[in-house]
């Protein structure tokens, strides 16, 4: 298996989020994991670049919101 690779682009009113095959699996891993009835509202989970995200990446952060 290839290593998740995922990258983050942000410009005026739009995010490119790029990833390989493992990469989506991550990014589905983890909005799995904030959908987790234990969880409450507003636990949120920040993906940075260098760390889980490719250098040079915007960083992103993923939270549950029950009042949508």
């Amino acid at each position: 298996m290839d290593e998740p690779r995922i990258t983050v682009q942000s410009s005026a009113g739009e995010t490119l989020i790029t990833a390989n095959a493992e990469g989506l699996r991550l990014l589905a891993e983890r909005l799995v994991e904030l959908a987790d009835p234990g969880l409450s509202d507003g636990y949120h989970l920040h993906l940075d670049a260098g760390v889980d995200l490719e250098e040079g990446s915007a960083g992103l952060v993923l939270q549950r919101d029950d009042s949508i």
